[in-house]
């Protein structure tokens, strides 16, 4: 790499993406191109990575806990897990450095909590997760995602839009801080209610979920949940990106377009998203 680095590569030809022939260095490159845009998402949170060392083709597993090997200038993050029902020190995402570190590891892709570390029980995001139901697709998944946004409007939020990297969108707005994930996970619910009522399109309990319509996953609003890092990879044979999108592109919308080859030179949707 010509930038001086304190990670140690290896295996960087490793394929990792067979049916796109994308390799382990072409990853480790486009961390770095991104990472202008994905640090401010990755800054101060707890971060779960999915980890593909033999490929995506291969299985990958979960990742909260560092490593063995973990460097010492890597931030840890020491707290108790709900879910794994101990201690694990998780990794903080910081600087590029880190980044390029979690590439190397096939750390392909990074999802981040709706908190940060140092408010853990307030989220600054509030999450729609958007689950089109077959025959339902992104076309619907893309009005739906339109009429949040205006709820969200309506109530004084920015609303912004992207891909999951797979098969649904996400809508989010950064929040102030002062609710709890009991707070923002009701008004997720409430608003689902609210369409589903309002436009017969939307399912908004899962147990509920209709052919046809999509399902707005409010229960990822829930403390301890993640939802994928804009930017980040996804293990899908073309490698997908979840990507941060302008409103005007949910019409005619294609996510199997933006990959790993072409993300990093489109315009930064997500531009001013911190901003208060």
């Amino acid at each position: 790499m010509e930038r001086l680095t304190r990670v140690q590569f290896t295996n960087l030809e490793k394929v990792l993406y067979p049916a796109a022939g994308v390799r382990k260095l072409d990853v480790v490159k486009y961390y770095i191109r991104v990472a202008p845009r994905m640090l401010p998402f990755l800054e101060g949170r707890a971060l779960v990575v999915t980890r593909y060392p033999d490929g995506v083709e291969a299985e990958g597993f979960y990742g909260k806990d560092a490593p063995q090997g973990t460097p010492d200038w890597v931030r840890l993050h020491h707290t108790y897990s709900e879910a794994a029902g101990r201690e694990l020190d998780y990794i903080v995402c910081d600087d590029l450095d880190t980044l390029i570190w979690l590439a190397n590891l096939a750390a392909l892709e990074l999802h981040i909590p709706l908190a940060r570390i140092d408010e853990p029980d307030h989220p600054d995001i509030v999450l729609f997760d958007l689950d089109p139901q077959p025959p339902a697709g992104m076309a619907e998944a893309g009005r739906v995602a339109g009429l949040i946004g205006e709820k969200l409007r309506a109530r004084g939020l920015k609303a912004w839009v992207k891909t999951s990297g797979k098969r649904g969108l996400h809508v989010v707005a950064p929040t102030d801080r002062r609710e709890t994930f009991d707070e923002t996970r009701a008004y997720a619910h409430r608003v689902g209610v609210e369409l589903a009522k309002e436009t017969g399109m939307v399912s908004s309990e899962k147990a509920q979920k209709r052919p046809g319509t999509v399902y707005i996953d409010y229960p990822q609003n829930g403390h301890g949940r993640t939802m994928a890092c804009p930017y980040s990879l996804r293990a899908t044979p073309t490698a997908t990106v979840s990507t941060p999108l302008a409103w005007e592109e949910l019409d005619g919308l294609d996510p199997s377009r933006f990959v790993i080859g072409n993300v990093p030179d489109r315009a930064d949707a997500w531009k001013g998203f911190w901003k208060k």
